[in-house]
């Protein structure tokens, strides 16, 4: 994997910061963007900018050719079975509040239980907090170990014969745990229960196979994979989504209009409502290819190097609290003693590097592992060895200025 020609295809990377070259550890809140998903979309609104489906000109043709294409390379990307189980969202909490929607007010009742974990993203919780308000049903969740794992113990003895739904990140956002998803759908599916998957941190970073995985749903956004901010992804199995219905009406969605009654398209259009985001989708396209072409294999090793390699540098650094398991994805979630997290982010920025400094959308999170905000590295296939360096080199600064300050 040829990092340095990988760095190259991102313009954004060759700048300074403060008068330092640019080191960007904030991946899992937003990737940089090639310059092949860049020109993706800039040439569809330069020579192809139309509506699509409904036109039969030829700007509408091809719009719709590459829409339609780019759902198609969504669909083997991912390895779902067909294109109607890929619908595209605004990102994985439009997708994530379609099920809780469609789905879950329709498919549950009082005494039901919704089952997640303590790590969920905000947009992974909140859904199913108003669902379970609306219906009745109740929310249950597995416990975490000290490391911020769970274990399949814990996730037979959450999972019961009420239980209808249960939803889980692959990847957490914060400890960088990466959860069993394909056990933990066989205890669910074994109970009458059906599994939702939040992939935000997953599809970007390592092969996923939602038919392996044997996930219901499986939701995920474009921007973290190097594709525009504003285009996701809901997956679902085509038996479920031919069940719900959509949760936005109107143009593009509709089969047959009367005036007291209307019809839906067959899937994956129904839950397609109005102009779709066109630019979006041919981008997501577009960062689909550049993945494939470096391999989503050789992405996910190249992370783990980089992320061994910076737990090794940071638990020589006295004062250092690191959160999460030893066996993670390519973040680390830390704390430097004493300190805010947003003024250790704020030195660090002046020395050009980029962390996230925050409660990261999971307060509760936060709340168990009993602090208020937390920093953050995040670590991509355009990083280095040498960024890696540079933050533990910026890191070691800003402890020596608030030793001092303090």
């Amino acid at each position: 994997m040829d990092v340095k020609a990988i760095r190259s295809q991102f313009p954004i990377l060759n700048q300074e910061i403060n008068g330092n070259p640019l080191v960007y550890l904030d991946s899992t809140a937003t990737s940089q963007k090639p310059m092949s998903v860049i020109e993706a979309v800039n040439a569809y609104y330069r020579l192809n900018n139309s509506n699509v489906h409904r036109g039969v000109h030829t700007l509408g043709t091809r719009a719709t050719d590459q829409y339609e294409g780019a759902r198609e390379k969504v669909r083997a990307f991912i390895h779902a079975q067909s294109t109607e189980e890929v619908i595209f969202t605004r990102g994985t909490t439009t997708a994530i509040n379609t099920i809780a929607y469609s789905y879950g007010n329709k498919n549950l009742s009082h005494g039901d239980e919704i089952v997640l974990t303590p790590m969920e993203h905000h947009s992974n919780i909140i859904p199913w907090q108003q669902v379970a308000k609306e219906t009745g049903a109740t929310l249950t969740y597995i416990p975490l170990q000290s490391d911020g794992t769970i274990t399949l113990k814990d996730v037979k003895e959450t999972i019961t014969p009420n239980t209808k739904i249960v939803a889980m990140t692959h990847v957490s956002n914060v400890l960088g745990t990466i959860n069993p998803i394909k056990e933990v759908a066989d205890i669910a599916h074994k109970n009458g229960a059906i599994i939702v998957v939040d992939g935000a941190q997953a599809v970007p970073h390592m092969a996923v196979d939602v038919q392996a995985l044997n996930c219901d749903f499986y939701a995920f956004s474009g921007h973290k994979m190097c594709a525009p901010t504003g285009i996701g992804v809901l997956y679902g199995k085509k038996a479920l989504l031919e069940e719900m219905e959509p949760v936005e009406f109107g143009g593009e969605m509709i089969d047959f209009v009367d005036l007291y009654d209307s019809t839906w398209k067959e899937l994956p259009w129904k839950f397609e409502g109005g102009t779709p985001i066109i630019a979006g989708a041919i981008g997501l396209g577009a960062a689909i290819d550049f993945l494939n072409t470096i391999g989503m294999d050789n992405i996910t090793e190249h992370e783990t190097e980089l992320v061994t390699h910076a737990m090794q540098q940071l638990k020589t650094i006295d004062g250092i609290e690191i959160y999460g398991p030893e066996n993670r994805a390519g973040l680390i979630t830390f704390n430097l003693a004493d300190v805010h997290p947003h003024d250790t982010a704020t030195v660090l920025d002046a020395e050009g590097v980029a962390v996230r400094a925050g409660h990261h959308c999971a307060q509760p999170l936060m709340k168990w592992l009993q602090v208020t905000a937390t920093a953050r590295a995040s670590f991509y296939l355009y990083n280095t060895t040498d960024d890696v360096d540079r933050f533990i080199t910026a890191l070691q600064r800003a402890k020596e200025f608030f030793g001092d300050v303090f």
